[in-house]
């Protein structure tokens, strides 16, 4: 089954052509990042403006790279959650005209189920059920992936996602947008032990995430000794915060798996590009006799090929939808979809 997908819930216009959720069969993706560089981040409006420009190309490229038509096609997918509102509009309302046009069933895709899936393109062998950590600059979830379509959150952050403090702290550290790149990078030099910075203590759910108070102690610190006339090591600072949004994210993550009875756990989302992250995770689950799975660099960030790998299972689930689909800027990944 071949899928024409489309993506654009926040600044990347894409378009990819995957086969059987499982092959990439081509991958085409318009980037903005280095307009938005220019304000520190994501400016909603230029973001909508240049999808409108950009997402007719942006498809023609998918097929021409495929060799194909629509006719050769099966389905089409689009993101309709979650993400920036005016940002999904132009993809849903873009697949809405191909769908009409063309008379290929429509499949509504969830973003970060889209995240999850990535893996299926790299890792042939994985199979639901296992559990993920779904970690992005707007989300930082713990997800029960029970089957392609089925998925329980079982903690997520209260606050800040874990890439939103990423890139907040690097920006005051002075690096340019997407800062936790940047920082990443930065801390590969630094002494993660350099600097003490605090953890958060949550009553209720013991998997639960934030970020909030991590990132403001850093953002205090650097302000604190500009005031000063100093100025903060920036790889030290780098590294210790790296360690420590990290020590957070597996300390849940590893408990919500030994206590729920999962071995094989799974990383999703842009910020599971980041290199200690990924090493840290493979080492835990190393010790432990578990598995471990993660994405290629190039499918971590927003792409269309994971919405195609998505929408293979979601339409084997029966999850199609009509003229009437909308895009929601909030949306639970478990909810029923549209």
């Amino acid at each position: 089954m071949k899928i024409l997908a489309i993506e654009s819930s926040c600044d990347e216009t894409a378009a990819a052509v995957i086969e059987d959720g499982r092959n990439i069969i081509s991958s085409v993706i318009a980037t903005q990042v280095e307009e938005h560089k220019l304000y520190g981040g994501v400016v909603p409006e230029i973001a909508s403006r240049r999808h409108c420009e950009s997402i007719n190309g942006v498809v023609k490229e998918a097929l021409s790279q495929a060799e194909m038509k629509l006719d050769d096609l099966d389905a089409l997918a689009v993101t309709y959650a979650p993400g920036l509102i005016g940002a999904l509009l132009v993809g849903v309302n873009f697949a809405k005209g191909l769908s009409l046009s063309s008379g290929l069933p429509l499949i509504p895709v969830h973003h970060l189920r889209g995240h999850i899936a990535a893996n299926y393109l790299e890792h042939k062998d994985l199979k639901p059920p296992f559990l993920c950590l779904v970690v992005s600059g707007g989300h930082s979830h713990i997800v029960e992936v029970r089957d392609y379509t089925e998925m329980t959150v079982i903690g997520k952050t209260r606050d800040d996602a874990a890439g939103e403090a990423f890139d907040k702290a690097a920006r005051t550290m002075g690096m340019p947008y997407p800062g936790g790149i940047y920082l990443d990078k930065a801390a590969q030099s630094g002494d993660p032990d350099a600097f003490k910075l605090p953890r958060p203590k949550l009553s209720g759910n013991p998997y639960d995430f934030s970020f909030s108070g991590l990132k403001t102690a850093v953002i205090n610190l650097i302000h604190n000794a500009a005031q000063r006339g100093e100025t903060l090591p920036t790889a030290d600072l780098s590294a210790s915060f790296r360690k420590t949004v990290v020590d957070i994210l597996l300390t849940n993550f590893i408990s919500a798996a030994e206590k729920s009875g999962y071995d094989r756990l799974v990383l999703a989302g842009g910020v599971s590009a980041n290199s200690l992250l990924r090493k840290r995770t493979e080492q835990e689950c190393k010790n432990r006799g578990w598995k471990c799975y993660y994405p290629p660099l190039q499918l971590c960030g927003d792409n269309a090929a994971m919405i195609g790998s998505q929408a293979y299972y979601e339409f084997l689930s029966g999850n199609t939808a009509g003229m009437k689909l909308n895009a929601a800027a909030t949306m639970d990944i478990a909810a029923p979809v549209y």
